[in-house]
């Protein structure tokens, strides 16, 4: 019998993450994702799912180095960029694009993560009317990020507030863009083709596209005592409340928790609470209102309400918050091309046929002229 979605389907075996949804659990090549994104930076994340341990000093400072090395776009590439910016195209667009020119030059794992960044960031800025900005070899992945984003050096607090983000969305087992990646992988196909797929598929808004809905929600009530009625009327309506509710999670998802804590030390750090403090206080009130008119649903905050805090306040405007998200999930899904090339069968699953049997073949001309003589 045919299973819709391949829901509770198992189609690989990993060891890159682990996602219980029921206990509300996510573990990254044996981390708890707090204790990781926290703590490492993304060089170091990026180097446990590819190699399976963290890396010592000496490999650490020579993977660095490998990445900056290689962060420059080939003319053809930033060319490219420059067309989606002056046509304006959808930023998940223009990574898609721009990603498979990264082939004229490499096919590397390295090259891959080591450019998506520079071309969000020249996407960007282009598209404000602003030259982009060469990236730096003696700063870090986030950090050259920023710099390359903005201009200016950025400040250790805010570089840590990315970091913990890039950390905690690197990979969440099977999802969607990560099976795409490896089916890909599996036809024997090249890594930059596999990362292309998985861009088009992160692009849909039913797997990358909700946390700009789920900021602009609380902008839209902009007060705590306006809470209450403005959610209710969401939901008397049928409305999904953005940033609450998983397919997989069904207590609060553990990504949530890390990207609130850091959310908070960077609104704290900044001196103004106040979105922060409104964010807060939407959320219990969604949590109250959805057990309320869906007992038993278990409808807790998701990963996307505390990105979209967390991006926001970082500067980050909505349009770049799944090319964000993309930055990230990029190392993870070379992960899973890895895992797949290392044991690979071809990814080919059955269909049930539920069309029609026994029709017989009539000539155009015959039909014409049957339907001629009716």
């Amino acid at each position: 019998m045919a299973t819709q979605g391949l829901e509770g389907v198992v189609a690989a075996t990993t060891r890159l993450s682990e996602v219980d949804g029921e206990r509300g659990e996510l573990i990254i090549s044996g981390f708890p994702v707090g204790e990781l994104a926290a703590n490492a930076t993304f060089e170091e994340t990026t180097w446990l799912l590819w190699n399976g341990d963290l890396p010592t000093r000496s490999q650490l400072d020579g993977f660095r180095a490998e990445l900056a090395g290689q962060r420059t776009l080939a003319a053809p590439t930033i060319s490219l960029v420059r067309e989606c910016a002056r046509a304006a195209v959808d930023p998940m667009d223009a990574l898609r694009m721009a990603v498979d020119t990264i082939s004229l030059e490499s096919n590397q794992a390295s090259a891959i993560v080591a450019r998506v960044p520079t071309i969000v960031a020249a996407f960007w800025r282009l598209c404000k009317g602003l030259e982009p900005i060469e990236p730096k070899t003696d700063l870090g992945h986030a950090a050259n990020f920023l710099y390359m984003l903005e201009g200016n050096a950025p400040d250790a607090e805010r570089v840590r507030a990315l970091e913990t983000y890039l950390n905690t969305v690197v990979d969440h087992g099977l999802n969607a863009s990560t099976f795409a990646c490896r089916v890909i992988t599996s036809t024997g196909s090249d890594l930059v083709s596999a990362i292309v797929g998985a861009i088009g598929a992160l692009k849909g808004p039913l797997h990358g596209g909700a946390p700009g809905p789920a900021l602009q929600m609380v902008f839209d009530i902009g007060d705590a005592a306006n809470a209450e009625d403005f959610l209710r009327t969401k939901i008397e309506a049928g409305e999904r409340l953005m940033g609450f509710g998983h397919r997989v999670y069904k207590v609060r998802d553990p990504r949530a928790d890390v990207l609130a804590v850091a959310a908070e030390r960077l609104f704290t750090r900044a001196g103004d609470m106040k979105l922060y403090t409104l964010a807060r206080s939407v959320e219990a009130t969604a949590i109250r209102l959805l057990e309320e008119y869906k007992p038993g649903r278990r409808l807790q905050t998701n990963v996307e309400f505390y990105t979209a805090l967390l991006l926001h306040g970082l500067g980050f405007e909505v349009p770049l918050f799944t090319p964000v998200f993309a930055m990230s999930r990029v190392s993870g899904w070379i992960a899973h091309a890895f895992e797949q090339r290392a044991a690979n069968r071809l990814i080919r699953p059955q269909s049930e046929y539920t069309g029609p049997h026994g029709r017989k073949w009539t000539p155009v001309d015959k039909s014409v002229e049957a339907s001629a003589r009716k």
